[in-house]
């Protein structure tokens, strides 16, 4: 097949991105065009390389000091909607899934599901239709009807957010960002709510899937 899709397979563990190529390198009609280890390197390899789907873990080193690749992929999703996003990994907190989903990815595949799913995510999301593995589907049908958010995290919920997982407290934050400690805790609470995190504990383990911690 002469119009192969050209795939670029980022994850900061080489052995899933060495997996991730062997397998879709058994598909005649695919080709692995570009490998990243981090957000600075796929964002790199945007600028370089055309493609027609990106396959991304989201625990990856961020840009600008960020702990992952959520705020780059929804900047790419913003700028370039028409280049799908498949989102590979281990989450399975489904407000975390939901998220992704909301924020305009094309499909998840858990990792656990890579061989049997990966491929047809691919295919599917080409012919603009969503897709989730048999793990996700199953985390987020566990969960029930999941409830409206009120929005999406503005950039600056989001830094608070980070920081406070981070360790620091909402006077520290609050010192460092020369606002009021009502501000960054009203901040800190619209994120959680956005997130649909509703516990400390839940706001641990979201942090924790996602590699902020």
């Amino acid at each position: 097949m002469e119009n192969k899709i050209r795939v670029i397979v980022a994850d900061d563990h080489a052995c899933v991105r060495v997996g991730v190529r062997f397998l879709l390198e058994q598909i005649s009609h695919v080709s692995v065009v570009g490998e990243a280890d981090s957000t600075q390197a796929l964002a790199e390899l945007l600028d370089v390389c055309t493609c027609d789907v990106v396959v991304t873990d989201i625990g990856m080193p961020g840009i600008d000091g960020e702990s992952n690749a959520i705020q780059f992929l929804r900047r790419v999703m913003h700028h370039t909607p028409h280049l799908p996003i498949v989102v590979l990994t281990m989450i399975h907190q489904p407000s975390i899934l939901m998220g992704l989903l909301q924020h305009g990815v094309a499909a998840i595949v858990d990792k656990r599901d890579m061989t049997a799913s990966l491929i047809h995510a691919i295919d599917a999301v080409l012919t603009g239709q969503g897709y989730l593995s048999n793990h996700a589907r199953a985390a987020i049908a566990k969960a029930g009807t999941p409830q409206p958010r009120s929005g999406v995290m503005s950039a600056g919920e989001w830094k608070v957010f980070t920081m406070y997982v981070s360790g620091m407290t909402i006077s520290q934050i609050a010192v460092r960002l020369n606002r009021s400690a009502k501000t960054i805790s009203t901040q800190k609470r619209n994120a959680m709510r956005k997130l649909g995190l509703e516990t400390e504990a839940d706001v641990i383990d979201y942090a924790c899937q996602i590699g902020l911690t």
